[in-house]
């Protein structure tokens, strides 16, 4: 399903001006030694991104960028805590997220962030908040035979016994990005070699340097 019908942001409070900060962006980069960035791993539930996204973590902090991982079990326990998983809710859950990760990138930090995300035009709406080339879609692309033999958390077989609605693969669309710029099939790659794909492109657009 599509929602770029529901995908409407909340009316701005009246009154409000952005305050400017006396320590500008690049100050902040040029600080951290690295470019800032926000990591969006996509794909379904047991797919894999949270633990490919703090495989990464680990990697750039050994490197001494300044990173956190947003993820999205994590995330709903508070700021988002009042959602459900309908379709409307989880695209205010997007929205939420890609604001917080504006602040993040600001900030001059890497955020990852790990959540589903399942609909194309919200992760659009997310990269259109961030300055070119500071979103960085990377596909955790693991297909739903797999995800639902894992099945972690015993999801899928609540959502296929019919006491989960909603749930992306079985009840609700996940629609798959189309030119992510890092594209992982983990059918054929481990969760380093993942890990290193991602490290591998973020050097490749020069975003480990300033």
């Amino acid at each position: 399903m599509n929602m770029s019908d529901s995908n409407q942001n909340p009316t701005k409070s009246d009154n409000v001006v952005w305050h400017q900060h006396n320590v500008s962006h690049q100050q902040r980069i040029n600080v951290n030694g690295h470019q800032a960035a926000v990591l969006w791993y996509t794909g379904l539930s047991g797919s894999g991104k949270s633990t490919v996204a703090n495989a990464v973590d680990q990697k750039l902090f050994e490197r001494g960028c300044h990173t956190y991982v947003l993820d999205g079990d994590n995330v709903r326990h508070g700021l988002n805590g009042d959602l459900t998983f309908s379709d409307k809710d989880r695209v205010e859950n997007i929205r939420r997220i890609g604001e917080v990760s504006k602040l993040f990138v600001d900030a001059g930090l890497i955020v990852s962030t790990a959540f589903i995300s399942p609909f194309a035009v919200d992760r659009k709406m997310v990269r259109d908040l961030m300055p070119q080339g500071q979103f960085i879609e990377v596909f955790v692309d693991t297909p739903l035979e797999i995800c639902e033999k894992r099945d972690p958390k015993g999801l899928y077989k609540k959502a296929r016994n019919g006491e989960i609605k909603n749930f992306t693969g079985i009840d609700s669309a996940y629609d798959r990005p189309e030119s992510p710029e890092v594209h992982l099939d983990t059918r054929g790659l481990d969760i380093e070699q993942c890990a290193d794909a991602v490290i591998a492109k973020l050097d490749e657009l020069g975003l480990l340097t300033v």
